[in-house]
């Protein structure tokens, strides 16, 4: 024992070396950040750490990096970012994981701990700064706490519903030596395995679902976290269960599945909205009711009996009253519901909801001067065989991806859900890429959130990331731009962009290869040379500027009450 002592004494490790450590323990592969003063041990520390750091352009483009990275892995993305105005920078991409249950580490510098509270140079309360955007934050007093609070916080990123931790770091604490070498002790982050309460409300679940006549399985992002998807679809085909989903449970069931109707809600299909105003048994499984899919609460599923399952408490009967709950880990449901008997759905039901994707399914016109979102999209989901990891920025195009990407698995689509972050989608698609390498990463991103995060084209380039981006562009803030028509009488205010950058130039500029698509080439063969290319791509299209994204449920409006499908 004394010669342990002794040892340790003679190999002491600075408060960055045991965060370093820490990190090495939990398997990080990945870190993205920015460097400033708060955080200069740490970084110096990096020099010779074994994962990569990856230098975004600004702390925001870091935090979305990580989102994307987390999203397509699962694991747990992690920033690092100094103090003040970096900490400030992270906290929208913060916001944002926590919105979509995305499990993040963020680590913030910080003032020296006597510094702190005098409003020192680049101080800022981060705790109480977010406080309301994550599951836990901690602030390190004492070098020899590191690793403990690093094992929390990489417990509560990935326990129940996964979000982000902030771990505020206070330079004078990653400089203080410490004799702490303590063994990797990391919590256990399975889900637990189902009670007997909740496996009798289950059971119960299961008999209403046996008698219905109309059933609808919802599968939300809780599937998909969970990793869950596989089960999900086995359920829905044990049961023959015609299948909705939120936005960010596209990809559960392949989109060719004959029981799958869509993603339901504002932009949703005819046939998703219209099953659940007819659905007399409505079991959802990891969605939250947000206002996206259920425009209004009182009007939705009238004639329907409602299950909802989630992990979270809180989300239970927090927007749309429910007859039967279980708050559970959506893997352990539905591998127990997969183990009991099953009934198959009436063949009528089948019939009425096929046939509504039949007569009602999404459509456009051609134009003969533009080629519409849709026809590239599509063309883009024949070349890629709907395998490619899709990226999106947030507005219409985010839609029109929803509605005609022929996605294939779950966790395929990188977009920025509950937030609605303008921006997400440069950042995101790099950590998606460096995520998967191996699949084609393709981000559809409009001309106004492109200006947003376009410093991110940096990393795109020093990394020699093969992206393609196709930049949908209406010269306009298209989905602000369709509300000012709808509600507004067309008073379009700031939404139309007189003047832009030259996008060919901003890609030279990040030695970035640049395309234009025009109505007159062959979409097929310019797009299929184009995706044979390594490397980063910008590829743009000119698309009208009226485009809107229809059908459309207006806010307050039942699920059925659908504008545009005429």
């Amino acid at each position: 024992m004394l010669a342990k002592q002794s040892e340790i004494e003679q190999n002491p490790i600075s408060g960055a070396e045991s965060l370093i450590d820490a990190l090495v323990d939990h398997n990080v592969e990945m870190l993205f950040g920015y460097p400033g003063g708060a955080v200069l041990p740490i970084y110096d520390t990096l020099l010779t750490s074994s994962f990569r750091n990856i230098l975004t352009r600004h702390e925001q483009g870091a935090a979305h990096a990580a989102e994307g990275y987390a999203k397509v892995t699962g694991r747990t993305g992690v920033i690092l970012v100094t103090s003040g105005p970096g900490a400030s920078n992270a906290i929208t991409g913060i916001a944002d994981a926590m919105m979509d249950s995305i499990p993040l580490v963020v680590l913030t510098g910080q003032v020296g701990t006597a510094a702190i509270g005098t409003q020192a140079f680049q101080e800022l309360d981060v705790l109480s700064m977010t406080k309301s955007v994550t599951k836990a934050n901690f602030q390190i007093r004492n070098s020899e706490e590191i690793a403990d609070v690093l094992d929390q916080a990489f417990s509560i990123a990935q326990s129940g519903r996964k979000g982000p931790v902030v771990v505020d770091l206070p330079k004078d604490m990653m400089a203080q030596v410490n004799n702490d070498q303590r063994g990797f002790a990391c919590r256990s982050t399975r889900a637990c395995s189902l009670n007997q309460v909740q496996t009798q409300d289950l059971d119960e679940i299961l008999n209403q679902l046996s008698q219905s006549k109309r059933p609808l399985l919802l599968l939300g992002a809780g599937v998909s976290s969970a990793k869950a998807g596989f089960l999900a679809r086995e359920f829905a085909h044990n049961w023959r269960l015609p299948t909705v989903s939120t936005l960010l449970g596209l990809g559960i069931l392949e989109n060719n599945d004959p029981l799958f109707l869509g993603m339901g809600g504002m932009h949703g299909s005819y046939a998703a909205n219209m099953a659940f105003q007819e659905c007399d048994f409505l079991l959802n499984i990891g969605s939250r009711f947000d206002d996206r899919l259920v425009p209004n609460p009182k009007k939705f599923a009238p004639l329907a009996e409602i299950a909802q399952v989630d992990v979270d408490p809180q989300e239970i009967d927090k927007i749309v009253s429910t007859q039967y709950s279980v708050v559970a880990d959506a893997k352990s449901v539905l591998e127990y519901l997969n183990e009991q008997p099953s009934k198959q759905t009436s063949k009528d039901w089948l019939k009425t909801t096929s046939q509504n994707k039949v007569t009602h399914g999404f459509k456009y016109q051609t134009d003969k001067e533009f080629l519409k979102p849709q026809e590239v999209i599509e063309e883009i989901g024949r070349i890629t065989n709907g395998d490619a990891t899709v990226v999106t920025d947030v507005g219409q195009h985010q839609m029109w991806v929803a509605q005609y990407y022929p996605f294939k698995r779950p966790n395929q689509l990188v977009t920025s859900g509950g937030l609605g972050t303008m921006g997400f989608g440069i950042p995101a698609a790099i950590g998606a890429k460096f995520a998967d390498p191996d699949h084609q990463v393709v981000l559809f991103v409009g001309d106004g959130g492109i200006q947003m995060t376009s410093e991110e084209l940096e990393v795109l380039a020093v990394e020699k990331l093969n992206v393609k981006i196709v930049l949908l562009n209406n010269q306009a803030l298209g989905m602000v731009r369709q509300w000012q028509d709808e509600f507004y009488d067309k008073r379009r205010s700031q939404t139309v962009f007189t003047h832009q950058p030259d996008f060919d130039k901003l890609a030279q500029a990040y030695a970035m290869m640049y395309y234009r698509l025009n109505k007159s080439d062959n979409l097929h063969e310019k797009l299929t040379e184009i995706f044979k290319t390594e490397g980063p791509a910008l590829i743009e299209v000119s698309i009208p500027e009226l485009e809107q994204v229809y059908p459309m449920v207006a806010p307050g409006s039942a699920n059925d009450e659908m504008l545009g499908l005429d």
